[in-house]
């Protein structure tokens, strides 16, 4: 009996013996610590690629940007040439053909403004009803609304032109402003987002306090709609600041060309025979072009990366 217990007590375990525990331990691999990511050779690969493919244009840009005419022809690609011509190459561009460039910037600008401005302000207001009211039709707009997303704007563009053709809107302005109006994908998103970011409750309680619905708009649901907004804004203003083909079917005055058509045209120019070879000026005038877009990223990233988040994790 009293030998038997003595095995026992030998053969237990005991809470502070290093021998064997309550749980099994876990297996990790050589090198691994638990509790930390593991890294993975092959995206670790992808990433450097995606990294060079997004790099190396933009540094080519900004080399070429700093060569003469001359310089681009003598030196190598992702190198500088003997001559810094950077500030004579941007004073040129501004200068060129009476200063056409900052008349297209002045255009590229005007489109934005109100093009992107007003819808931003429309998937607010639409995205907010959506999420917030019920009506008949709810579920016939949702549709509406995902079956636009899905289609190309380049589908649209011969239709839109025809119509516009049509109402006399063509090589106006309008003919560029207007349908940059409509942002399916800008509506959908501020209805997710307004979905997540405002609770009922609290729009409950300014009901009751007495608020009405304009109020609760304005000082309840649109400072809790700031990240989300922002995100729409930037991709509209992406959207529109790039826009090439609708500006291309629907302007034929270079009086109101964007930016992007305007050195289109000068790199055609500089292509043609008899033409005036401009390749440097078509190159700083690129470079001008993405830097309020970069600058813009960069200053709002804050506000973009948590509206894109928004939706993805419900409590």
């Amino acid at each position: 009996m009293s030998s038997s217990v003595t095995t026992a007590s030998q053969t237990a375990p005991t809470p502070n013996s290093g021998g064997s525990k309550g749980a099994p331990r876990l297996r990790t691999r050589k090198g691994h610590v638990p509790g930390r990511p593991k890294r993975s050779v092959l995206l670790t690969v992808l990433t450097g690629l995606v990294l060079l493919y997004t790099v190396v244009p933009l540094l080519w840009l900004v080399i070429s940007a700093t060569k003469t005419q001359e310089g681009l022809a003598d030196s190598s690609g992702l190198w500088f040439s003997s001559d810094f011509a950077l500030w004579d190459n941007i004073s040129e561009t501004f200068s060129y053909h009476d200063g056409i460039f900052v008349r297209w910037l002045l255009n590229t600008l005007l489109y934005v403004v109100l093009g992107a401005g007003g819808a931003t302000l429309l998937a607010i207001l639409g995205g907010y009803a959506l999420a917030k009211f019920t009506f008949p039709g709810k579920r016939a707009v949702f549709a509406v609304v995902i079956g636009a997303v899905a289609v190309p704007g380049t589908a649209l563009a011969v239709p839109t032109f025809l119509m516009f053709s049509k109402m006399g809107l063509t090589d106006t302005p309008w003919a560029v402003i207007i349908p940059s109006l409509v942002s399916p994908f800008g509506l959908y998103l501020m209805w997710v987002f307004a979905t997540e970011a405002i609770p009922n409750e609290l729009m409950e309680a300014a009901r009751i306090d007495g608020a009405g619905e304009i109020r609760t708009f304005f000082q309840v649901a649109l400072p809790l709609l700031a990240p989300g907004t922002v995100t729409v804004l930037l991709f509209t203003t992406v959207a529109t600041w790039n826009n090439y083909f609708l500006p291309l079917i629907m302007l034929k005055d270079p009086d109101w060309y964007p930016l992007t058509l305007g050195l289109d045209a000068w790199n055609n120019q500089a292509q043609t025979i008899g033409g005036d070879v401009i390749f440097n000026l078509v190159i700083t005038g690129s470079l001008l072009t993405i830097i309020p877009l970069i600058a813009a990223f960069l200053l709002l990233q804050r506000f973009w990366q948590s509206g894109l988040a928004a939706g993805s994790v419900k409590e």
